[in-house]
């Protein structure tokens, strides 16, 4: 009970205060990696399993000492890694800023959440970023820290922002990366596993909340998901779109260069109502990830 108490209250501190603006943790671990990296960066996988094995060891190490402290611990631990509040408001932001016209506004906006180079994309394209940002950070920034919160407390909390953080500096297929960042980028598809698929059933089920198609939303991540390169982000990005209706995926372009990407649903391309709905459609899916995990991690604790 201890557990299900602490992630609801830091759920509801996530709500209400947002991400910490100063001194922020998950900040401070990726200066820490990033050290990390610059001493230990070699151009083979082995290397970037060792990194990935002493960051992420690391924190879980620290995750089991702080665990000690019963549900104040997981409570701070939950609001520390939790970044959906966040992420709604930038989303919000960004749909202001699109409605308005104000394309200058959007692009300076879209690096909060995903690391595309906007001064390529037009409306289009910047609404199309930050759906497709806004759909898969649902499972990343909410759903899987209160998956893993409610499977382990502290130390996956912990331990879980630790993968996604590593997985968002060097899980890239770049030359840099390519071999160094793989075990960090297999290590987070793991990870992922069921709290994306879990995204993608609880965005199916409350997608007529948002006056959109459960029938859409799962015909989408059925027939488009697996031609995604992401075992996890094209769960949740396939589900989104079919339950908005509208069309995701096609060129991408990053620092590093364009990468295709499968076309995700069969509507039109998004805008900036689009991603109104969107923001509105994640923050009930988080919620009812809450409720999933509360309801699991009581219902386990009776059977034993």
């Amino acid at each position: 009970m201890s557990t299900t108490l602490g992630l609801a209250l830091g759920f509801a501190l996530d709500r209400a205060l947002g991400d910490p603006r100063r001194w922020h943790p998950v900040a401070g671990f990726g200066a820490g990696a990033a050290a990390l990296e610059r001493v230990m960066y070699r151009d083979r996988r082995v290397a970037g399993a060792v990194h990935e094995v002493v960051a992420v060891g690391s924190v879980l190490a620290l995750g089991r000492v702080t665990g000690r402290g019963g549900w104040p611990a997981v409570a701070l631990a939950t609001w520390t890694v939790l970044g959906g509040t966040s992420l709604a408001r930038t989303g919000r932001r960004m749909a202001d800023a699109l409605e308005s016209g104000d394309i200058a506004g959007a692009r300076a906006l879209l690096p909060a959440l995903c690391g595309r180079d906007p001064a390529y994309l037009d409306a289009d394209g910047l609404a199309r970023a930050a759906l497709e940002s806004i759909a898969e950070n649902t499972s990343d920034a909410t759903v899987a820290p209160l998956f893993w919160g409610a499977v382990a407390g502290v130390p996956g909390l912990l331990g879980y922002r630790a993968v996604n953080t590593l997985d968002a500096m060097i899980g890239y297929r770049n030359p840099r990366y390519l071999r160094f960042g793989w075990a960090a980028a297999r290590l987070d598809d793991i990870a992922n596993l069921v709290p994306a698929r879990l995204t993608g059933a609880l965005t199916v089920a409350l997608a007529p909340l948002i006056g959109g198609s459960a029938s859409g939303a799962l015909a989408a991540w059925r027939r488009d998901a697996r031609a995604h390169p992401s075992p996890n982000a094209g769960v949740a990005e396939a589900a989104a779109a079919g339950a908005l209706g509208i069309r995701l995926g096609g060129p991408t372009r990053y620092p590093h260069g364009t990468e295709p990407r499968p076309v995700l649903g069969d509507g039109r391309s998004p805008g900036g109502a689009d991603l109104r709905r969107a923001v509105v459609l994640s923050e009930l899916v988080q919620l009812g990830a809450l409720l999933v995990v509360g309801v699991s991690s009581v219902t386990s604790r009776k059977r034993r």
